[in-house]
């Protein structure tokens, strides 16, 4: 009752070993393929761009404009739990904000020079989300355009 079998060490190698090809793996080289460098925001920036970008798949976004998002959504969740603990606000802000959280961080990806579908990775729980979060916490990849022109 105790062993553990052979099907079991496969899905422990997919939920562990999968991720981890894609960790080591690195963006595609040269100049980023998704626009020029963004810039640095402060707080009332990053939350007016959130909500500007709505549905804005394209581009960059920088990491102060990403994680200052992100800082928003948690503390008016946490507010709204406070406020009303049927959920009920909460679950309308959740609804509310999904989309532009999708878009910010495919836009943040963009930023290290990967695709927004690598978002996708962080389902692959734990070893995935870690990856995804590394991801988000990296530089910005230099835009390498105008040498690439002179060059």
């Amino acid at each position: 009752m105790g062993s553990f079998s052979l099907f079991h060490w496969l899905i422990v190698l997919i939920l562990i070993g999968v991720p981890l090809i894609f960790v080591f793996r690195k963006p595609l080289p040269g100049p980023n393929r998704f626009g020029g460098l963004p810039q640095a925001m402060g707080f009332v920036q990053a939350i007016g761009s959130f909500f500007k970008n709505y549905v804005n798949f394209s581009g960059r976004a920088s990491r102060s404009e990403f994680w200052y998002s992100v800082l928003f959504v948690l503390l008016v969740a946490i507010a709204l739990y406070v406020v009303d603990r049927t959920e009920t606000l909460n679950l309308i802000w959740s609804l509310a904000t999904f989309l532009p959280s999708i878009a910010m961080a495919a836009r943040r990806l963009h930023d290290t020079n990967r695709s927004g579908w690598w978002q996708l990775l962080g389902l692959l729980f734990p070893i995935g989300t870690v990856v995804v979060l590394a991801w988000y916490c990296r530089a910005s990849t230099a835009d390498d355009s105008r040498e690439a022109v002179f060059a």
